[in-house]
């Protein structure tokens, strides 16, 4: 990407030189993040060469205080944060606006995830700051999306897998309640979208040399995990959509249990697929994941285990009671050896599967670092720290992990001086308190 006409040079607040094999050397970000979505946006941008700046409060952003390690730190806060210039910043100052200015016409990209109505109140919206920075891309994620009834309404990952359904199709069942799985999902997705769409901008306004707005959402990021069941033939699915529906309204109004709303819910998978071929299987020692989703991987497994499936040759009379006695009698042979032995025979037949591992133990799977798929740094205070590395890699370094942010504060003023500010007018900006941290 090339850089904006705006500026020129190298900024002085970057601790080391950028590549120009790097996509996105030459571009500076104003991030406006917090929690998830919109700080490790900025971090795979980061990654990628781009210059990012993240505003935070002056007590220093949320995820700094989730189960602190002190210094100002976090295990949330590190694995969003890496490459970037943080600067503490009081947005309801006086000051405030003359800083944002600064910062705006000096940057390509501008990333928020504020509560709704916050951007629109500092001038940030895409519609407010076009007419002054035409090139100005700002990406944007919001909970529910931006139009609609929901668009004011507050969210968070969990809310939105609530909403979105995504609780259900990958979530859990804890003491007889729905909830997520321990990664916020919704949350990654987002980011990864609204990186993806920060891409496309940039990569359009070297045809068009404008900017622009990019939209996702935890809502739309929660659908597009599920593209599998968002769809519905009319023909097809309507009237069973429809009948589940008119159920479901009784069956709530009649206190039925949740789990069991679950398990009436019209699915699309097939039920050879849930029985034996797309599953988890209890082993000898833990567990055993397989994915057959081809009928010659299907004969495959059938071989491996040591059983037949006539419904791979011929139609049978009672699907359900056909799979119901495979599936026992597949589940006995496969809990009677350890996991190991179950891969090894697996492997041989080039059937995917893999044992059930936690996550814990990736961290030191040969796998992963093989593939350079984490990255470990010494920390100024805490030490050695071993984190994901970019979820990206293009050839000739382009995506290379940053390293952590400097002690929060600590670059407030080469922030300003590179945003233009002159030596005297940083002095003022710091006694007058809109850049003067509150916490480490």
């Amino acid at each position: 990407m090339a850089p904006s006409p705006r500026r020129t040079g190298t900024p002085s607040c970057r601790r080391e030189p950028v590549s120009t094999e790097r996509p996105f050397a030459g571009v500076t970000v104003v991030e406006f993040g917090h929690f998830i979505a919109v700080p490790w946006a900025g971090q795979v941008l980061a990654d990628g060469g781009a210059h990012v700046i993240k505003i935070e409060p002056l007590e220093g952003e949320p995820s700094r205080h989730i189960a602190p390690l002190g210094g100002g730190e976090s295990r949330h806060f590190l694995i969003r944060n890496r490459g970037k210039h943080a600067l503490p910043l009081d947005l309801r100052h006086p000051d405030a606006r003359e800083i944002l200015e600064a910062l705006l016409a000096r940057a390509d990209v501008v990333l928020t995830n504020m509560r709704p109505g916050l951007a629109a109140d500092l001038g940030l919206e895409y519609e407010q700051v076009r007419p002054r920075h035409p090139r100005l891309v700002v990406g944007n994620v919001t909970a529910f999306g931006a139009r609609g009834p929901d668009a004011a309404l507050a969210g968070m990952d969990l809310v939105v897998q609530g909403r979105s359904g995504l609780m259900v199709t990958g979530g859990r069942v804890k003491d007889g309640l729905p909830t997520t799985g321990e990664s916020p999902i919704a949350d990654y997705m987002a980011a990864a979208l609204l990186a993806f769409g920060v891409a496309s901008a940039l990569y359009r306004r070297e045809r068009t040399g404008r900017g622009g707005r990019v939209d996702t959402s935890l809502l739309l990021a929660a659908l597009a995990l599920q593209n599998n069941l968002m769809v519905r033939v009319e023909a097809l699915d309507g009237p069973r959509h429809a009948a589940f529906r008119e159920w479901l309204t009784r069956a709530r109004a009649g206190g039925v249990p949740f789990a069991e709303q679950v398990e009436r819910m019209p699915r699309n998978r097939v039920v050879a697929s849930q029985a034996i071929y797309i599953r988890t299987y209890a082993t000898k020692d833990a567990a055993l994941a397989v994915a057959c989703g081809s009928p010659s991987l299907r004969r495959k497994f059938m071989a491996a285990v040591g059983h037949e499936d006539p419904a791979l040759k011929a139609p049978v009379a009672d699907v359900d009671a056909h799979y119901a006695a495979l599936k026992a009698a597949v589940e006995a042979t496969i809990a009677s050896r350890t996991t190991q032995e179950w891969k090894v025979a697996l492997d041989a037949a080039g059937v995917p599967a893999s044992g059930v591992a936690l996550p814990v133990e990736i961290l030191d799977d040969p796998q992963p670092a093989a593939n350079a798929m984490f990255q470990r740094f010494e920390h100024r205070t805490l030490g050695p720290v071993t984190v994901l590395g970019p979820p990206v890699q293009v050839d000739d370094g382009g995506f290379v992990p940053g390293p952590p942010t400097p002690a929060f504060g600590g670059e407030v003023r080469a922030i300003l001086a590179w945003a233009g500010f002159a030596p005297r007018d940083v002095e003022r900006l710091l006694a007058g308190g809109a850049v003067t941290p509150t916490a480490p």
